[in-house]
């Protein structure tokens, strides 16, 4: 836990070996404290929180810029993973994103001011992709956020451009969660096959670059 959380950018404030382990971590206005408990499995873990910051983006791109340094990769999958800031239907729309820590803990961090939140279109994709991340990124389900998005995919032949790289580039995250490298090299090969203006490609930059890193999962 010390060396995930100094990988983040935190410093440790406390640090007790005996007679019961326990930690302290500190980064800006974010206080954290872990206990040591014998034979405890961070599968298994309840532990959540919910941490409001001012910008989402900017301390995703701090954290992943740790995990990079620590693992070689922004993992994405078993413990601990980090998924990336998305509209959350659930919390009016603030782009939230999630951090399960090495003991098992959900950190939900979100930003402090509903007039963060961005404007999110109204297509029948992008609204199943609103579910597909509630499912996963909120309750823990990726396999049945998987299974609505593949039915949307399958059902939905007018969605924009857009609109379907960034389902598709969500549903090749979850193939990685579930441990299903064929189904992701299936999504990616056709999420590449789709063509896209220059404004698209301005428009879906951040998305791309995530789906770069993805690759870096295989």
């Amino acid at each position: 836990m010390l060396t995930f959380y100094t990988a983040l950018g935190f410093e440790r404030t406390y640090r007790q070996t005996k007679p019961n382990p326990y930690l302290a971590m500190q980064r800006e206005g974010i206080d954290l404290h872990f206990f040591g408990m014998p034979g405890f499995e961070p599968a298994d873990s309840y532990g959540s929180c919910i941490i409001q910051v001012p910008d989402t983006a900017e301390l995703h791109r701090a954290f992943a810029s740790g995990l990079r340094a620590l693992y070689g990769k922004v993992p994405v999958a078993g413990i601990p993973r980090m998924t990336r800031p998305r509209p959350r239907k659930n919390a009016e729309g603030l782009a939230g994103f999630t951090v399960v820590d090495p003991g098992g803990n959900w950190l939900r961090i979100f930003p402090t001011a509903a007039a963060s939140s961005r404007p999110h279109a109204e297509g029948k994709l992008t609204q199943a992709l609103d579910n597909a991340v509630v499912l996963a990124d909120s309750h823990g389900d990726p396999a049945q956020a998987a299974k609505i998005l593949d039915g949307a995919l399958a059902r939905i032949s007018d969605a924009s451009a857009v609109e379907r790289v960034e389902a598709l580039a969500y549903r090749a995250e979850l193939a990685f969660a579930l441990q299903d490298p064929f189904r992701a090299s299936a999504v990616l090969k056709e999420l590449d096959g789709i063509p896209l203006s220059p404004a698209d490609r301005e428009e879906l930059a951040e998305t791309l670059a995530a789906v770069s890193e993805l690759r870096g999962n295989y």
